[in-house]
């Protein structure tokens, strides 16, 4: 399986994989899923979303367990961040059968599209827009850096953007969630441990920041007419960096878009954006504050696209997945995942982390050694069997 996907997205200048929601990678990516699950025997369902679905057992007979992740990318990303998890959990299905377990409720694997929000902006967009975080209009404008929308590209995908919205029906069969994923820091590597169960997602958000300048000549405009909105980006970077050291908390300014973005003309307009997140609400809230007091001294405004409250996973369910599993560590994390906004909605939600021996994530650094792999795939196994009796 992990043979298969390895191709599919991957750059070949960076290494780095580009597999974006709605695109050519992602039908392929899609046609794999449906085909591990024929190969199974599994019942394939999209939901309105475009979530696939795939089931063993009858889901509308009992709730059931969900296993899985998501399958899109960062840009340049890593192969791990999200298709570990759906390897995995196949895997783990297999490792089931070959010992002959029966599980007493129904099993599926799920692949949520466009988790990291990398085309449209907007992280696990599939998940929020079936448990109604994410309004089904809002959505279908959401537009890409060509300014195609959600909805186009939906469209031209094969999939209608007419059935987004709360899904109660998909929801009604997901008794528990629980997501594997590679660990996105060096927690495990620092406790020589190649698994954890996950406690919860630090709050987190995005938002947008537009800068207005005067578009003018590189080689004749003097210093001093200059109304060059890069310089106030410039500064609203080192503010954001100083907010989240005051906040003891993170910020990152990872995109930025110029106009007319050419070397020899002084910016129109900038536009970037501000990732923060920490322990608490207050703090992250406290960096975005400080950060727009410096954007709107320089005539800006700040956008929320995205927030995601403090979400603790299930005490009593990592608990007992961490007892099953030999007391292995508890850890939080602050990355954003598709059982955060499952475990939101009131859905049962867990998490397993892999150790990621780099440390290093969203990057072609990202990395899990195959023990660790095949120890997270054993633990699923673990945790499915105990959970199904």
């Amino acid at each position: 399986m992990w043979a298969a996907l390895e191709p599919v997205g991957r750059h070949p200048g960076t290494g780095g994989y580009r597999r974006y929601a709605w695109t050519g990678e992602d039908a392929t990516l899609r046609d794999w899923f449906a085909g591990e699950a024929a190969r199974r025997g599994l019942d394939l369902t999209t939901d309105r979303a475009g979530n696939q679905w795939a089931w063993w057992g009858d889901p509308d007979a009992t709730p059931g367990l969900a296993i899985g992740s998501h399958l899109d990318s960062v840009p340049d990303g890593g192969a791990f961040d999200g298709p570990l998890g759906v390897v995995s959990a196949f895997a783990a299905l297999d490792a089931l059968r070959d010992r002959d377990v029966a599980p007493g409720r129904p099993i599926a694997v799920v692949n949520f599209g466009d988790e990291e929000g990398a085309r449209f902006g907007v992280a696990c967009a599939g998940s929020r827009i079936i448990t109604g975080a994410l309004d089904p209009g809002r959505a279908r404008g959401l537009t890409d850096a060509d300014g195609i929308s959600m909805a186009e590209a939906m469209t031209k995908a094969g999939h209608d953007p007419a059935h987004l919205g709360r899904d109660a029906q998909t929801l009604g069969r997901v008794g528990t969630f629980v997501e594997l994923h590679v660990e996105q820091g060096r927690a495990l590597v620092d406790l020589d441990a190649p698994l954890a169960v996950g406690s919860g997602i630090w709050p987190h958000g995005r938002w947008r920041v537009e800068l207005p300048g005067e578009a003018n000549h590189a080689g004749t405009t003097r210093l001093a007419d200059r109304h060059d909105p890069m310089l106030a980006f410039a500064s609203v970077v080192l503010a954001a960096r100083v907010a989240a050291v005051r906040n003891d908390a993170l910020a990152t300014c990872g995109k930025v878009r110029v106009d007319p973005n050419a070397v020899n003309a002084v910016p129109s307009q900038v536009t970037g954006w501000l990732d923060a997140r920490g322990p608490s609400a207050a703090q992250v809230r406290a960096i975005v504050a400080e950060t727009a007091e410096v954007v709107t001294g320089h005539g800006g405004i700040v956008a929320e696209e995205s927030w995601t409250d403090l979400t603790p996973f299930d005490p009593a369910l990592a608990d007992r997945l961490a007892r099953v599993l030999g007391d292995v560590p508890v850890l939080g994390t602050g990355a954003g995942h598709d059982a955060g906004i499952l475990a939101a909605a009131g859905v049962p939600a867990a998490m397993l982390f892999v150790r990621n021996p780099t440390g290093v994530s969203h990057s072609p650094a990202e990395h899990a050694d195959h023990a660790d792999c095949l120890s997270g795939v054993a633990a699923l196994a673990t945790v499915i069997t105990d959970l199904t009796r």
